[in-house]
């Protein structure tokens, strides 16, 4: 009987355990890239040497620390096409297109590395000039790896590319960086931790159970 219900606790727990090493997964310091529809953020398709943007686009970068694209965090701030682009008047021959540009917390830079200021900047481009090119005229330098990964803007970081951060690592400055919010009313032991708890209570219980049988 104990030993049925262990079985049948252990099958029920399999999956929050499963979840529990998915949450403590690890996560990329690196800059993620994105377009602005409307006044939404959404993750781009395609890297920034591919997409060929339009006279009017808004693309943004931003530096940060996370496991994918559904993590990654988004550009700050609420410029628009009109406010970046404001000084800067249309051009034959040539597209105009809006770059918000965010270095990120000091929670997302590499050890000794201070993340500079957010800005934003109009790049006059040829009218076929991808978003890279686009970018490479108002921040430069730029620094790829051979997998023509961007790595760096305006010389941030200073080195390192796409490098992992581990799980742990990741969990603190993730706390450094929202620090002063409210703590979530949920903290406490992880659902893992306490199913884990549980097996190994259980299962002592289990062979207590075995070993009283057997000496009678």
């Amino acid at each position: 009987m104990i030993r049925r219900a262990t079985v049948l606790l252990l099958a029920a727990l399999l999956p929050l355990l499963a979840g529990a090493g998915q949450a403590g997964a690890a996560g990329y310091r690196y800059w993620s890239f994105w377009e602005q529809d409307g006044t939404a953020w959404t993750y781009a398709s395609q890297g920034p040497s591919l997409a060929r943007p339009s006279d009017g686009d808004v693309h943004g970068f931003r530096f940060s620390v996370s496991e994918n694209s559904a993590d990654a965090s988004k550009p700050r701030g609420t410029a628009d096409f009109d406010t970046i682009c404001a000084k800067t008047p249309a051009a034959d021959g040539r597209k105009r297109v809006a770059l918000v540009i965010d270095f990120g917390t000091p929670a997302d830079a590499p050890s000794g590395e201070t993340p500079p200021a957010g800005r934003t900047a109009c790049a006059q481009v040829p009218e076929d000039a991808t978003t890279a090119e686009a970018l490479a005229s108002v921040a430069e330098p730029l620094r790829y790896d051979t997998n023509a990964l961007l790595c760096a803007i305006a010389g941030y970081p200073e080195k390192g590319c796409g490098e992992q951060v581990s799980a742990e690592k990741k969990g603190a400055e993730k706390k450094e960086e929202e620090r002063t919010e409210p703590a979530d009313s949920d903290s406490g032991p992880s659902v893992g931790l306490m199913a884990g708890i549980a097996v190994v209570a259980l299962l002592g219980a289990a062979a207590i159970w075995q070993t009283r049988r057997r000496a009678s």
